[in-house]
């Protein structure tokens, strides 16, 4: 494989600007180190874990690789904090962060030579992560998995680009070596992949949900608001469309909040006075993804095709396999200096 040099490239020290995104149940230490020893960044997903199992997929992951790689703390989530926590005694080398301020997670990782990541879907958040101090952003376009915003990939990423100094990672619609290099072309200095990854060899997804990535077209998507309170694409199903129908269902938070309870090892009077002092808004997204929570486990984990939401983005429609991590980012990387010499001659 041929390395490709970018800013990202040079400030995580890897070897091609290619992320994995942190997706839950999937983005686990076997996936995190299978793309960091294949040269790009492994990120693993905090989402489901309390602070005593990050520490041990921390561990995991170092006893797997000497590479680089990350971890992510989606700040919104009951328990994220406490894992940031964990990632910075750990000395974690990239921390990204998401829907919540990250300005005491730079400035403690900083300490120790960490860097940051800021995911955001807008200049204005962009900026005011470089204000204090984060060294890159993720930036999610419209056709990503989960929590893309209304602006496409193709308009976003140029707009940070435009708007801040420090490097911009593309994510949204990313799954080939075509768009590795149109992501290039818009000034991003790499990509994050979810959708590609998570249908490789060594992704803890369900078969079930594998084989219909792979299936499905780029149409086979929907993104709602009313699956977990916040735009949220999934790959088009019953079980999706039901619950678009249906948006809050609170005799369902309240069951399965229970369960994410006894999952994070959090006392359930607790979690409940923390959701209710956050105030109604934040009350009400957080039982929003209690439900969503549980849909995307019964998809990822179980291949429930009756009851789980598998978040999947638009590219999903561009898999036509399932590669090994090491296959997917050879292709990409071979796909993209192809890519970069068809250009070359149709610019002269």
């Amino acid at each position: 494989m041929q390395p490709i040099k970018t800013r990202i490239t040079e400030l995580f020290g890897i070897e091609v600007p290619i992320l994995l995104s942190g997706m839950s149940w999937i983005s686990v230490p076997k996936m995190v180190a299978a793309v960091s020893n294949a040269g790009g960044l492994g990120i693993l997903a905090t989402g489901p874990l309390n602070a005593e199992r990050t520490r041990a997929a921390i561990r995991e992951i170092r006893s797997l690789t000497d590479k680089p790689f990350g971890c992510n703390a989606t700040l919104l989530f009951p328990g994220a904090a406490e894992n940031a926590k964990v990632m910075l005694e750990e000395q974690v080398p990239v921390i990204n962060f998401a829907l919540g301020k990250g300005d005491w997670i730079v400035k403690a990782a900083h300490g120790y030579g960490g860097k940051v990541i800021a995911t955001v879907v807008h200049a204005r958040h962009g900026k005011r992560a470089e204000e204090y101090g984060v060294d890159a952003l993720i930036a999610t376009g419209h056709e990503a998995a989960a929590h893309g915003e209304a602006v496409t990939s193709l308009v976003l990423v140029p707009s940070l680009v435009d708007a801040v100094r420090i490097p911009v990672v593309a994510a949204g619609g990313f799954a080939d070596g075509r768009g590795l290099a149109a992501a290039l072309a818009l000034g991003a200095e790499g990509i994050a992949m979810g959708t590609r990854f998570m249908t490789t060899k060594e992704s803890p997804l369900h078969d079930n949900f594998k084989r219909l990535s792979i299936e499905k077209g780029v149409e086979d998507t929907l993104a709602s608001p009313r699956i977990d309170g916040i735009p949220c694409r999934v790959l088009k199903s019953q079980p999706a469309e039901r619950a678009v129908r249906r948006g809050l269902d609170p005799v369902a938070a309240f069951r399965n909040s229970r369960e994410i309870a006894t999952l994070m090892k959090i006392p359930y009077w607790k979690l409940c006075l923390g959701v209710l002092a956050s105030g109604w808004k934040n009350a009400r997204q957080l039982a929003y993804m209690a439900n969503a929570f549980q849909a995307f486990r019964l998809a990822t984990e179980e291949g429930d095709l009756a009851q789980g939401i598998l978040p999947v983005g638009q590219a999903t429609g561009l898999l036509h396999d399932e590669p090994t991590v090491k296959e997917a980012i050879d292709r990409i990387v071979a796909e993209a200096i192809g890519s970069r010499e068809r250009l070359d001659e149709k610019l002269l």
